[in-house]
Parts: structure tokens; sequence; C-alpha cells
């Protein structure tokens, strides 16, 4: 198998990417476009139900690369925490029925009403202690992704991936890794050394660009490789290096991209995704 073969072997495309599509349409552009992976979510999966979304991935013979997502832990109100992980727990098992060995998890941003940040924090720390059992019994790894500090307040209160990584290895290996994202973490210093640290910590890497201007929603200034300022390669050597060998996923939150036809979204996905390595 040449390099560029063993590449292509590796590249997923996240269903964000495409939102457009239900699952079925999803998985069919992939096994036409020759991408062996899908990374799902879990609202179109539960829109088509879960053991129809699970036979059809099987059979177009890809792979789950991940399920997003989980998270979202930081309630002010008991009742309210309590339900968040009541849905982990069964986002742990709709992963495990999907064949998806990562449970990504948009941690949460700032407890409603409050401003502090360290207790955003702790409330993360716990409601994943709680997870483990869960997410050990199903064989399933619940990554902890890291965003840009832009979305703290409202989405994610961990915002580098060294501060993902503390986090993780207060819990066993085999229940909770990181994320690494290229679109969150390009910007960080201590991004490469960080990598090289997680080592078998690493659960998913996700790849898109950063580009300008950023629109007027935050969460949608993603583009495709080679679109923006990213530096992919040495991300991916030190992914590499730390011993990840598992599925790339494309994941592009963009209207723009959103509205193209799908066909070519997939087809610019596969063209651009060498300029990873």
């Amino acid at each position: 198998m040449s390099d560029r073969e063993a590449q292509f072997g590796r590249l997923s495309l996240n269903q964000a990417t495409v939102k457009r599509l239900g699952v079925p349409e999803a998985v069919d552009l992939c096994a036409r476009h020759e991408i062996p992976a899908i990374g799902l979510w879990r609202e179109p999966v539960a829109e088509l139900g879960l053991a129809a979304a699970a036979a059809a991935v099987r059979a177009a013979g890809l792979r789950v690369s991940s399920l997003c997502r989980g998270g979202f832990f930081t309630h002010a109100d008991p009742e309210a925490r309590q339900a968040a992980i009541a849905d982990n727990k069964a986002a742990i098992a709709e992963a495990a029925a999907l064949g998806a060995g990562t449970l990504v998890l948009v941690s949460g941003g700032l407890v409603p009403g409050r401003r502090d940040i360290g207790l955003a924090r702790r409330m993360i720390e716990d409601a994943i202690g709680e997870l483990v059992p869960d997410a050990q019994a199903h064989g399933v790894r619940l990554g902890v992704e890291a965003l840009h500090p832009v979305f703290a307040a409202d989405r994610c209160v961990i915002t580098r991936l060294g501060e993902a990584l503390d986090l993780a290895l207060r819990f066993p290996a085999d229940a909770v890794g990181v994320v690494v994202d290229t679109y969150h973490l390009w910007w960080d210093a201590a991004l490469l050394p960080d990598i090289e640290r997680a080592g078998e910590r690493i659960a998913s890497y996700q790849v898109c660009d950063w580009i300008l201007p950023l629109p007027a929603d935050t969460l949608l200034g993603r583009g495709h490789v080679g679109d923006g300022y990213i530096d992919f390669p040495p991300v991916t050597a030190a992914v590499a290096a730390a011993g990840y060998a598992g599925d790339i996923e494309v994941e592009i939150f963009n209207e723009a991209i959103w509205s193209a036809p799908p066909d070519e979204t997939a087809a610019t996905v596969r063209k651009r995704f060498p300029l990873v390595f």
C-alpha cells in the first residue's frame, strides 16, 4: 500500500460538514467518494433510529470514527445536571451500538448566572467521574475536547489541550482521552509538546481550517483544509509520533459549505486531505 493510499484509508467525514444530510444520505455520500469512515451526530442518528443508523453504516462498509456529542455538564439546577448525566450515559450506549470507540465531549461553559470558571471546571470533572464506569462497561472512550477560548463562556471552559489532558489523566486511559482539533488548538504555543505528552490519550484527531474574516457567528468560521491559516503537517506529525494511528475527521461548520452540493463538498474534502500530512 502506498503512503497516499494509507492516508486516504484514514479519512473520515464528520457529518457536521454536510449538516443538511441525514444519516443514509451522508453514508451514501461517503461510499460514493471512497471515504471509509464517518463521524456521526446524535440528532440525525435519533431521527433515523439508532438500529437503522447502525445498519446503514454497516451495509455501506464504513467505520464510525466518533459520535458527537456528549457533555454540557455545567448546570446550576441539580435536576438539570442529573438529566445531563443521564443523557450522556445514553450517548455512551449509542456510541457502542454504532461501533464508535469515542464519544466527543463538549463539556460546557460557565454555570448560568455565575462567573466562576473554576466552579464550571470542577463540575465537569465530577460529571466525567460519574460517567467512567459506563464508558468502561461499553468500551467507549470519552474524548474531552478543548475549544477555542472564544467559546469559553457558553460552550466549553476547557480551552487548551494541556488542560483537557490534565483532566483526562485523572481517570483510566481506557475511559477518558482527549480530542485534538486543529481549528480549536492551532494557536496554542504549547500544542506540540502537549500532543507529545498526550500519547495514548489521543482519542480523536479532527481537522479543518481557520478562515478570515470571521463570520458574525464565530462558530461557523471554519473552512476546507488549505483555505486558511493553519499549518497542518507539524500537528499531524506530532499526533502520529504520539502514537495515534486512527481516523482523521474533517469537521467543518460553514454556511456556504452547508449550502454547497454535498458531492462538491465531499470531492473537495478528499482532494484537500493530503494537505493535512
